[in-house]
């Protein structure tokens, strides 16, 4: 009777078992990466300003090896830490503008308004009135009338400061909301 034949079966895409352990072949350089020779190589090309690509293939190692010892060696300035300190002073800011909820305040404690049905039942009179063309920064644009007819218009009179109506249609767009009870 025969011995029978063991046939030995490698993964597929695995490691030779006939191939040498350690370091593949495959690199591009099979003898010690960083000798002197190749450092002081490494620090002739940055200073001559090469790109770590550029070095990597003179020196014959990976562009991430070339630029790993560059930042171990110190040799590239790098980002900086922070941000260097101004020459100038800065500049000063301009001067804040009164918020509309703070100029709604304001007005919320006007005398006018401590009935707030007068408010509803007052009327604005537009001795202004200007159309669309006509109306310039600074002016009421509450709309008169419907946009469809002939008379449309808007106010017109100065507005507050602010805001983009008169005192009278400014009481009537921006209301202080009404408590409700529970």
């Amino acid at each position: 009777m025969q011995a029978p034949i063991v046939r030995r079966l490698r993964p597929v895409g695995g490691p030779d078992p006939a191939a040498p352990r350690g370091r593949s072949m495959t690199t591009p350089s099979s003898v010690a990466t960083w000798n002197p020779e190749r450092v002081e190589q490494l620090r002739n090309f940055v200073v001559a300003g090469l790109t770590c690509s550029q070095i990597a293939a003179e020196i014959g190692v990976t562009r991430n090896a070339v630029i790993g010892k560059i930042h171990r060696l110190g040799l590239s300035p790098g980002r900086p830490a922070a941000v260097p300190p101004r020459l100038c002073p800065p500049r000063g800011r301009p001067p804040r503008l009164p918020s509309q909820r703070r100029l709604l305040r304001l007005q919320a404690k006007a005398p006018f308004l401590a009935d707030p049905t007068a408010a509803q039942d007052a009327s604005v009179d537009s001795a202004q009135r200007c159309s669309l063309l006509e109306l310039a920064q600074g002016k009421c644009r509450w709309p008169i009338s419907d946009p469809g007819t002939a008379d449309f218009a808007f106010c017109g009179n100065d507005a507050m400061g602010g805001f983009s109506y008169c005192a009278g249609h400014t009481r009537m767009a921006y209301r202080a909301p009404t408590r409700r009870s529970a």
